[in-house]
């Protein structure tokens, strides 16, 4: 049985009977990847919305895609009830759009998490290297090269230097760019580019070889990402940490805001879907962390996600769901099917109105790396189960009475404890995966001295 059918097979079976950063400094000599408590969208702001939507009209014709990720965006937005108006442009498109009000990143930092959504897949069945900054072999499948197969174009353009070609990420991009003038600090983010991202964005999307037929784009905006700078073009919010970052996603939102004016008056946009999301969150002094990465709470995980296509009417939508459906829905959205690889499913027939489905789990997972421990978890009904590397240390919480996940309910709930540990097993043991390469040494001790790609025989068969 192909692996996405039989993962959601596993998912079903397992949950019959279930309910619903590095600690310590910001100072840490680590790669710099790193919210206030972490709260539930009102009911005002977050309605409810599982009955379906009404007369959404689904195109006949297959879509272009524009795909913007915001880096270190984090849940807490206007339109899920955060008070400070820090986003105007996105917030009035959250009114036009399908917004998931609990969207979950698959992990808590960018090498891990793109990854994912480029394969529709978890990182820990990836061909990786074992370093922060991973390299993704050529043996994965990356969604874009399916679209380049077929025609499509592929434009992707980035504000940071991971993203620069030779990390692997780039496989199926007829066009990859870097904004100008930005260098590598392993430890932070020291330039400002949201406005050079609009430009070259502009520029990209003026061309006729990029746009005269159908296309796929992504733009990945950086500036959320410490360093948290005061912007003199946004309100002042503060000195603090949180203040600048608002200060910081205030500035990006306002050229997004002009990048998607120009998208609207060109004429490709009628049959333009616009995905709205993030790779992951950001800690400000939550379990004494900060930035992100090196951990899977919520802060770290949960993120925006808005869909904007034709004839899609506005929806919130409070089932939870992951970004490891992104690329089944781009696809579906493109007119293209998803290959069996794929462990999500399309968010497509519920952006048009379908009810949106119950999922009974959410997983996430970092996996180890020169820097990262390995974590793994599940969301399910009201809880969540934080496992650390094999097992030694297991996380209980209570989501909807503890949100922060601030109390570890692991020794005064074992009957629960003990079911969904049960659940987590039976889930993750049928989802294969591979050791790092690279021969570095990782969090553990360990070296990594996994394979690059399949064995030979297996790639033959392909």
């Amino acid at each position: 049985m192909p692996h996405a059918r039989l993962f959601r097979l596993v998912v079903g079976l397992a949950l019959i009977g279930c309910g619903r950063g590095e600690p310590a400094s910001s100072e840490k000599s680590a790669p710099a990847e790193g919210r206030r408590p972490q709260t539930e969208p009102s009911a005002s702001n977050a309605p409810a919305s599982s009955a379906g939507a009404p007369s959404a009209q689904r195109p006949k014709s297959p879509l272009n895609v524009l795909f913007v990720s915001i880096d270190s965006l984090r849940a807490d937005m206007p339109w899920t009830g955060y008070p400070r108006q820090i986003a105007p442009n996105l917030s009035k498109l959250a009114e036009e759009s399908v917004v998931y009000t609990n969207a979950y990143s698959v992990s808590s930092y960018t090498a891990k998490s793109v990854a994912a959504f480029l394969t529709g897949r978890y990182p820990s069945t990836l061909y990786r290297s074992g370093f922060f900054f991973a390299n993704y072999s050529k043996a994965n499948l990356f969604f874009p090269e399916l679209l380049q197969e077929k025609g499509i174009r592929t434009l992707g353009w980035h504000s940071h230097m991971y993203f620069g070609r030779g990390k692997g990420l780039e496989q199926g991009f007829d066009v990859w760019e870097l904004v100008p003038g930005i260098t590598f600090d392993p430890q932070t983010d020291n330039h400002v580019t949201s406005e050079k991202m609009t430009r070259l964005g502009t520029e990209l999307l003026s061309k006729p070889e990029n746009t005269q037929k159908q296309f796929f784009a992504w733009a990945h905006y950086m500036d959320p990402h410490d360093q948290y700078i005061k912007h003199s073009e946004s309100p002042d919010f503060g000195g603090k940490n949180r203040d600048r970052y608002d200060s910081e996603v205030f500035y990006t939102d306002l050229w997004l805001g002009k990048f998607l004016d120009f998208c609207k008056a060109q004429p490709w946009w009628k049959n333009t879907a616009l995905v709205i999301s993030a790779d992951h969150g950001e800690a400000f002094g939550e379990h004494d962390m900060y930035r992100h990465a090196f951990e899977i709470w919520e802060m770290l995980v949960r993120v925006p996600l808005m869909i904007k296509a034709p004839g899609v009417l506005p929806r919130r939508i409070d089932e939870r769901r992951s970004l490891i459906d992104l690329a089944p829905t781009i696809m579906e959205l493109l007119g293209q099917a998803a290959p069996d690889s794929f462990a999500g499913e399309s968010l497509v027939p519920e952006v048009y109105g379908a009810p949106a489905k119950h999922r009974s789990v959410i997983l996430l997972e970092l996996t180890e790396d020169s820097h990262n421990p390995q974590r793994r978890a599940i969301v399910t009904g009201d809880y969540k189960l934080i496992v650390h590397d094999s097992g030694w240390k297991q996380q209980l919480f209570n989501l909807k009475n503890d949100p922060g996940e601030t109390k570890d309910l692991a020794k005064s709930e074992p009957d629960k404890l003990a079911e969904l540990k049960k659940t987590f097993d039976e889930i993750w043991s049928k989802i294969p995966s591979v050791e790092p390469y690279g021969g570095n040494k990782l969090k553990s001790g360990k070296l990594a001295n996994g394979p690059m790609g399949p064995p030979k025989e297996q790639a033959a068969e392909k």
